[in-house]
């Protein structure tokens, strides 16, 4: 097998592994199953093309997270996309969960889209992937202290927007599906 070969199977095999995670994640971040769907492939496209500089398998999720986190902001940032909404209330999902946990999920979700886009970028990487702050700014470009001021800003506006139905931390952590 060629090394052109065996880097193109390492690709297929890392994408196969590693979309659905990407796609939760990217929902976290947009609220949007279809426009998640867009930045998934977005992400991918760009790591598809820097996968032959990447030297360090371990910075393989950190380039792909970083990725993500900057096509999302891009696309914050077009007019069109603030303007379009594809659909006001997320749709019937079906579950084997109870419909009380059910509701509190769509709950926090509806909430979270409140949050303004940076803010929510910056909380779904600190609470949903489990980044430290020095983690988080490396994935969005920042200071330290910006991630401390948006992850604050955030939590803020998000109890403002879930007001007096706060979800506990534990139900809102089984939904994870692993990070990127």
């Amino acid at each position: 097998m060629r090394d052109d070969d065996a880097e193109q199977q390492r690709f297929t095999e890392y994408f196969a592994a590693r979309r659905d995670a990407v796609r939760r994640t990217a929902y976290f971040m947009c609220g949007d199953w279809h426009w998640a769907d867009d930045l998934t492939q977005t992400a991918f496209i760009r790591l598809a093309d820097g996968w032959h500089r990447i030297r360090d398998a371990r910075a393989v999720d950190a380039y792909l997270r970083t990725c993500l986190v900057r096509a999302f902001l891009s696309e914050t940032r077009r007019v069109w996309r603030r303007r379009e909404r594809s659909v006001a209330e997320p749709p019937d999902v079906a579950s084997d969960d109870d419909s009380e946990t059910v509701a509190r999920r769509l709950l926090f979700a509806q909430a979270l889209r409140e949050v303004p886009p940076r803010q929510r970028v910056t909380l779904v990487c600190r609470f949903y992937q489990g980044l430290d702050v020095t983690e988080t700014a490396a994935a969005l470009g920042c200071s330290e202290g910006t991630v401390k001021s948006q992850t604050a800003r955030g939590l803020a506006a998000l109890r403002r927007a879930l007001g007096d139905a706060v979800v506990p931390p534990a139900e809102l952590v089984s939904v994870r599906g692993g990070s990127i």
